[in-house]
C-alpha cells in the first residue's frame, strides 16, 4: 500500500504518537510505502531514501499501486530553491513548496501536473529537471547558500529547520542527487579524499563525536571554508583537525573523512 504528501512539510516521527520526537520530514511529493498502521498512524518507509518512521494518516493522501509504480520509475523534477510557490487550479489557491520537493509527472511545456483531482501549476524558472545537467562543485554551493541562516532543527528538511545531514541532503536533491538522509549513511557515498589539501568545493566533510561515531557533516566551500547547519546554516573555518567556531575560535567538531560526491 502506498501514499503519497501532498503538504509541503509532513513530520515523520519516532512513535505513534503526536507527542513523539520528530525524526524526520517528507516534502510534498514524497511517495512512501504503508508499512504498519496504529489508529491514527501509520509506520511508513519514503521511498526516496527508505527512511522510516511515523507519521498521521491525515497527513497522507493513498494512491494506487499503479499510479505509485508509475512515479517509482520516473526521474523527478525537484523545486531549486529555498521555498517557491505553486497555484492549485482546483482550489484556486497557493501552496509554498519546499526546495527538494518532487513533481511527479510534471510537465514542462505546461508548467504544471496533475495528482488525484487536483492540478498544479508551477513556473519552470522554480524547478530544476533531471537529467539536463551535471551540476559543479561551486553550482551545488549556490544552492547551499540560498539556505545560510536557515535554523537548526532535529529531523528538519526545510528552510525554516534543519539539520546537518537534512541540508546536505536537499541541496544534493535540488542538483539531481539521490543521497542518503543521515550521516552514517551519507558518509559511505562517493570517493575518499585523503587530505583537506586536495578537497575542492562542493566535497563533503564528516566528523565525529568523542566516542569516534560519524555525528555530522557539511559541505567544503574550498580546503579551509565550509558550509553547515549547527545552530544555523553557517559558514566557519576548518582545518585539518576540524570545525573552527565563528566567534570563540574553539574548535567544536573533530575532522574524520572527506568524500567527493560530484
Amino acid at each position: 500500500m502506498f501514499a503519497i504528501t501532498l503538504n509541503s512539510i509532513v513530520p515523520m516521527r519516532s512513535e505513534s504518537k503526536e507527542q513523539s520526537e520528530m525524526c524526520n520530514q517528507l516534502l510534498f511529493g514524497d511517495l512512501v510505502e504503508i508499512i504498519e498502521e496504529d489508529t491514527n498512524f501509520y509506520r511508513i518507509a519514503n521511498t526516496f531514501d527508505n527512511y522510516q518512521g511515523w507519521v498521521d494518516k491525515k497527513m497522507l493522501t493513498p494512491i494506487s499501486d499503479a499510479i505509485a509504480l508509475a512515479i517509482k520509475e520516473e526521474e523527478h523534477p525537484q523545486i531549486n530553491r529555498p521555498i517557491a510557490s505553486c497555484f492549485i487550479e482546483s482550489k484556486n489557491e497557493n501552496i509554498l513548496l519546499s526546495g527538494g520537493s518532487s513533481l511527479p509527472f510534471y510537465n514542462k511545456k505546461k508548467e504544471s501536473f496533475a495528482l488525484g483531482d487536483n492540478t498544479y501549476h508551477i513556473d519552470l524558472s522554480q524547478v530544476n529537471l533531471p537529467l539536463t545537467k551535471i551540476f559543479t562543485g561551486d553550482e551545488l554551493l549556490s544552492v547551499a547558500f540560498m539556505y545560510l541562516n536557515t535554523p537548526y532543527l532535529w529531523g528538519g528538511r526545510n528552510a525554516l529547520g534543519i539539520d546537518c545531514s537534512g541540508f546536505v541532503q536537499v541541496v544534493l536533491s535540488i542538483c539531481g542527487i539521490k543521497f542518503p538522509r543521515d550521516t552514517t549513511q551519507q558518509v559511505n557515498e562517493g570517493s575518499l579524499i585523503s587530505f583537506l589539501p586536495e578537497a575542492r568545493s562542493g566535497d563533503l566533510a564528516f566528523f565525529e563525536n568523542t566516542s569516534g561515531n560519524i555525528s555530522h557533516v557539511g559541505i567544503l566551500i574550498n580546503n579551509n571554508q565550509l558550509i553547515h547547519a549547527s545552530g544555523r546554516v553557517k559558514i566557519e573555518s576548518i582545518d585539518a583537525q576540524g570545525i573552527i567556531h565563528e566567534t570563540t575560535g574553539k574548535y567544536t567538531h573533530r575532522l574524520r573523512v572527506i568524500k567527493r560526491i560530484l
